[in-house]
Formats: C-alpha cells, structure tokens, sequence
C-alpha cells in the first residue's frame, strides 16, 4: 500500500493512503527522516501472531483472575 504525505502540520504528517480515500494524521517521529509534503512512502502491515497470542493470554488470565475474585467459576 501507498501514501503521499499530503501536509506537514507542525509536527504532525498528514497521510493519505491508497487511493487517497483514507486519512491518517502521524507524529513525524515515526516517519524516515527527510520525509516533505509530496513523499509517497511504501506502508507494509504484517501480524505479528507472537505478540497477538500473548495479548490474548495475558486477557484469558485478567479474566480469570475476575472471576476468582468476584467467586464465580473460572
């Protein structure tokens, strides 16, 4: 996926992703450096599947947790 970099507001960039349908205001700190208003950055999403199992075992035992707490069967 593409983005242009539309506008820099301080230190704010404004993106416009795909077909410049979608909006999305970033703090510059996460963007290369030398990034300016016509830059169009190349964005790559993956899962990170590691990261994702652990979230969800770390909500698995808050919950479980709850319920003793609260004495309702786990």
């Amino acid at each position: 996926m593409r983005a242009v970099v539309d506008r820099i507001e301080g230190e704010i960039a404004v993106l416009l992703l795909g077909d410049e349908e979608v909006r999305l205001d970033l703090p510059m700190r996460y963007l290369p450096t030398g990034v300016k208003e016509g830059t169009i950055l190349s964005l790559r999403f993956e899962v990170d599947a590691a990261a994702t199992d652990a979230a969800r075992e770390r909500a698995v035992e808050r919950i479980r947790r709850l319920k003793r707490l609260s004495g309702t069967q786990a």
